[in-house]
Formats: C-alpha cells, sequence, structure tokens
C-alpha cells in the first residue's frame, strides 16, 4: 500500500476520499446521539486551513455543525411515500 501513496495525485485523491467516509461515520454517529448536523463545503479552504491548521499538513475538506437545534426557524416536512409506495421487498 506504501508504494501507492508514492504518487501524490493518487494519495491526494484516496485521502479525500477516505476523509470524507470518515466524516460520514461522524454524521452518523453524531446522529445516532441525537444531535443535529451541518456539513458544509463550498467554504474557502485555504482561509479554514489557513486559521486552523497552520503550520501543519492537514487541510480540510468540510464542516460540519454539530449541536442541538430548534424548529423555530424550519419550513414544514415534506410529503414523503408510504413504505409501500416506494420500496419492494424482494
Amino acid at each position: 500500500m506504501a508504494d501507492v501513496f508514492k504518487d501524490a495525485a493518487v494519495a491526494e485523491v484516496t485521502m479525500m476520499r477516505n476523509s470524507s467516509l470518515q466524516g460520514a461515520y461522524l454524521i452518523l454517529a453524531a446522529r445516532a446521539l441525537g444531535l443535529d448536523c451541518g456539513p458544509m463545503s463550498g467554504f474557502d479552504n485555504a482561509k479554514v486551513d489557513a486559521a486552523f491548521f497552520a503550520g501543519t499538513l492537514l487541510k480540510s475538506n468540510f464542516i460540519c455543525a454539530l449541536g442541538t437545534g430548534t424548529t423555530e426557524l424550519l419550513f414544514p416536512r415534506n410529503p414523503r411515500l408510504a413504505f409501500d409506495e416506494a420500496c419492494k421487498i424482494v
């Protein structure tokens, strides 16, 4: 496996994919504990990296806000299909 990471481009793609998967596990665990999660992309990675990871080799992939929110400003939930309408057990 070490030989795979000698190619910087392959290593970069692999590390970003794996960090995304780890982030997904974090979100699943947080939600299982009853926390609200707000994963975000589209931010200025360079600024985040400079503010939080200066002097390290770490880079940001995405941001995830964790906490407990309120329903005060939420839109009503849209209608959902019933299980029998959306699924078929085979």
